[in-house]
Formats: C-alpha cells, sequence, structure tokens
C-alpha cells in the first residue's frame, strides 16, 4: 500500500492520548473533484486563501510537517507498528521487506503536503493513488486504522508544535484526501490489476534487461504514464516500470529495466525472469506527456532508463499531427550508460521537430555530446522559459535537475516529473 489517508473514523485521539469517538465528514458524491476541493481550499491568488481559513490549514499543515520532516524515518517506522498493531490484517498487504514501502509512503505524503493548496495538482494525483490500491484489496476499515495511525505518528514526532489546531488541521485534511481516493477507486469501471504473459526477456547488459509482456486485456496507459508491476519472482513487491512504447494495436508493452543496488525487484526481472511468467499490472499512474494543444515547445531530461516514458511519448508523436520542438537530453556516466541513444538518434533522424542532445559525466569528450551532469548541461543551454520540461530519471538524478533548473529561472509550473518512477 502505498499511501492512505482518512480522519481516523470513529477515533479521535486527544491531547492526552485519549480517544473518543466522532466522525468528522461525510461522504456524499461519486468522485471528489478539483472544483470540490478548490472550494475547501481555495487558489492562492485569492484574497480569502490569503486570509482566510483554508490558508492557516496549510500553513499548519507544513509546520508540523516540518517538525516531523527531520525525524522522518522513525515516524514512519512509527506508522507502520502502529497500522500493524490497530489492524494487524494489513500487515498481509505488504511484504516482508518494509523499506521501500516506508520511503514510497513518504514521499507520498510529502507531494501532499506540498500540494495541499494546489487542487489542479493535488487532485489527479489522489485519484490515481486510490485507483492504485485497489490492487491490494484495501477496504475501508483500512482507511480507517491508516488514518488512526498517521495522526498518532504525527503527534508523536510533532513535539510542542502538535496542538489541537493543528489535529484539527490534519483531521480535515484528511476527510478530503481519504474521500477523494475512496471515492476515485470505487467510480473506477476497470479491474485492480491485468494479468500479462512474458513474451519476450532480451538481457542487454550484466544489469539491463527490455522485457515485453502481452497482458490478457489492453491496459489504458497513456504513452508517459507509470504502472505497477508484480512479479513471480517477489510477491507481494510491487515496483512502478514505466513502458517504453506507446499503446499498440495488440497490447504488448515494452519495459527497459535496470538492476538498482539494493533492488530485489529488478535484480530479480533482469537475471531471473522468463519467457511464460505471468506478471501482475495495476492501474496506470503519472501525469507526465506533451500537450499537443499548447503553443509551447518541451524539453525532455532523461537519466538512465528514464528514456523509456520519453521514448514513448516520442513514439506516440512521431504517429501522427502537428508536433512541437521536442529538445530531449540524454545523460550517463559513460557513453555506455547513454540507454537507448540509438533508437532515440533514429527517431530524431526522421523527425525533424526533435533534436537529441547526448550528456555524458566522464572524459573522454567525443564528438556531438555534452560534458557534464543534466543538470549542468539543461541549465548551461538557458532557463528554457517558454518550454514545458518532462525530468526523469532517478530521485537524486530529479532532485537535482529540478533544483538546478528552479535556480536559472524555469517556472516551476512548468517543470513536469513524476515521484513514484524508480524505488
Amino acid at each position: 500500500m502505498t499511501v492512505g489517508f482518512r480522519s481516523p473514523q470513529g477515533v479521535r485521539i486527544a491531547r492526552d492520548g485519549s480517544t473518543a469517538r466522532h466522525r468528522p465528514w461525510r461522504r456524499r458524491s461519486r468522485t471528489m473533484t478539483a472544483d470540490a476541493v478548490r472550494s475547501a481550499i481555495p487558489p492562492p491568488d485569492r484574497q480569502a486563501y490569503r486570509t482566510g481559513t483554508a490558508a492557516i490549514m496549510v500553513r499548519l499543515l507544513r509546520e508540523s510537517y516540518a517538525e516531523v520532516a527531520p525525524r522522518a524515518e522513525e515516524a514512519t517506522r512509527f506508522f507502520y507498528a502502529m497500522l500493524f498493531a490497530i489492524a494487524p490484517a494489513t500487515r498481509e498487504l505488504f511484504a516482508a521487506n518494509m523499506e521501500v514501502q516506508r520511503s514510497r509512503f513518504w514521499r507520498a505524503l510529502v507531494h501532499i503536503v506540498q500540494n495541499f493548496d494546489r487542487p489542479d495538482e493535488l487532485v489527479p494525483f489522489l485519484h490515481q493513488l486510490g485507483r492504485d490500491h485497489r490492487k491490494f484489496g484495501v477496504l475501508d476499515a483500512h482507511y480507517d486504522a491508516m488514518g488512526t495511525a498517521l495522526v498518532t505518528s504525527l503527534k508523536q514526532y510533532a513535539g510542542a508544535a502538535w496542538t489541537p489546531q493543528v489535529e484539527k488541521a490534519w483531521s480535515d485534511a484528511y476527510g478530503l484526501i481519504a474521500k477523494t481516493m475512496q471515492e476515485a477507486a470505487e467510480a473506477e469501471p476497470g479491474p485492480a490489476w491485468w494479468t500479462a504473459r512474458v513474451v519476450d526477456h532480451h538481457r542487454l547488459t550484466w544489469d539491463l534487461a527490455v522485457v515485453r509482456v502481452t497482458p490478457d486485456r489492453p491496459v489504458p496507459y497513456r504513452a508517459g504514464q507509470y504502472v505497477g508491476v508484480e512479479v513471480p519472482q517477489r510477491p507481494r513487491l510491487w515496483r512502478y516500470l514505466s513502458p517504453a512504447n506507446a499503446p499498440r494495436p495488440d497490447g504488448s508493452i515494452e519495459f527497459h529495466v535496470r538492476a538498482v543496488p539494493g533492488g530485489s525487484v529488478s535484480r530479480s526481472i533482469v537475471g531471473h525472469t522468463q519467457v511464460g511468467d505471468t506478471w501482475r499490472i495495476g492501474a496506470p499512474m503519472g501525469l507526465m506527456t506533451v500537450d499537443r494543444g499548447s503553443d509551447r515547445d518541451v524539453v525532455m531530461v532523461a537519466g538512465g532508463t528514464g528514456t523509456a516514458p520519453m521514448r514513448a511519448i516520442l513514439e506516440e508523436l512521431s504517429g501522427w499531427g502537428d508536433n512541437p520542438e521536442v529538445t530531449m537530453f540524454v545523460g550517463g556516466r559513460t557513453r555506455a550508460d547513454l540507454h537507448d541513444l540509438d533508437t532515440l538518434t533514429a527517431l530524431a533522424a526522421t523527425n525533424p521537430w526533435l533534436k537529441v542532445i547526448p550528456v555524458v559525466e566522464s572524459y573522454p569528450r567525443m564528438v556531438g555530446m555534452e560534458y557534464g551532469t543534466l543538470a549542468d548541461v539543461v541549465t548551461r543551454f538557458g532557463a528554457w522559459p517558454d518550454r514545458d520540461v518532462l525530468v526523469c530519471g532517478s530521485p537524486v538524478m530529479i532532485r537535482a535537475t529540478v533544483s538546478r533548473m528552479l535556480v536559472a529561472g524555469t517556472a516551476l509550473d512548468r517543470i513536469i516529473y513524476d515521484p513514484f518512477t524508480l524505488d
């Protein structure tokens, strides 16, 4: 389970640790929309937001989160210990190794807190989480238990910053978040997961493989999105992978997987996947795409197998219609790390709207390549003020690139990246 938030239904935790029954929200319409959340949290350019209760709520959430953040690992461990104590059945939803799960949970919490006053960003993210959680078999009671566990954890680590006002802010936030997730899950007509058969496994290097699967029915993903994958060698260890191709008529999906240090699932896929294996694929997630209706051109920044969703988008763009100008930076430590560069340069050779710039961090320099990190090179070319920017790669690469671009003058609302593309 990545993250589940709900005001602790039926349980209120007082400052002295005692509990009392309460139910701070009611279920109303089907799917929570951005307009519904916006009515509770108005946009920051409105006077009502700047001076009203919504602004106070967001401030309290962020201030209390800031107190907990330095002890995030402890708080997350406490959260899961509390969850399993309150609802022992939830332990069966997770694999034995909780390291990745804890990291993913905290990243989701950070993303929610950072975007709580941006409904157009927050609501699609929560809709995706709600749909994605169906693959775990999450029940309403699980949301309730997770809400109790999270409020208790935040109270434990917020110290003197925890007040009745802070508790109310988190309780109210729970109501909005959980309602959005649960109603999106209930409104989703598709299956909780798709079954797919491995039809090809090609190991390119000792740590890199291309795997092609054929689902039992088409997975309705868009080029640029990612999906949760469970492999038979590592049951209950769901990991997110990005399809490297746009949707095809036969429904087949190609994944490019690198074995990462400590990544038991990625190592298993690269080293032990066999043709005929059965995978489970969760609901598509992610907002990375190119808006053909926009008049803005595009910059793509990809490190390692982060080229996969970019390649899927480029494949879709090359198929039809008028396209924006696309400048793509592909980075790696050495030339050998520039994954799928030959395919990308071939696409550029036949599509004049696409320019591919390879970037390496180590010498020797090569003709046609830039030297430095992706963050160095992208900002060396400029701030890209009039471009939409898509970034994909390791969490370290994403953080470094986005930070440098913001300092260089790139507008935050022009930068698109997904928080769960690599674990």
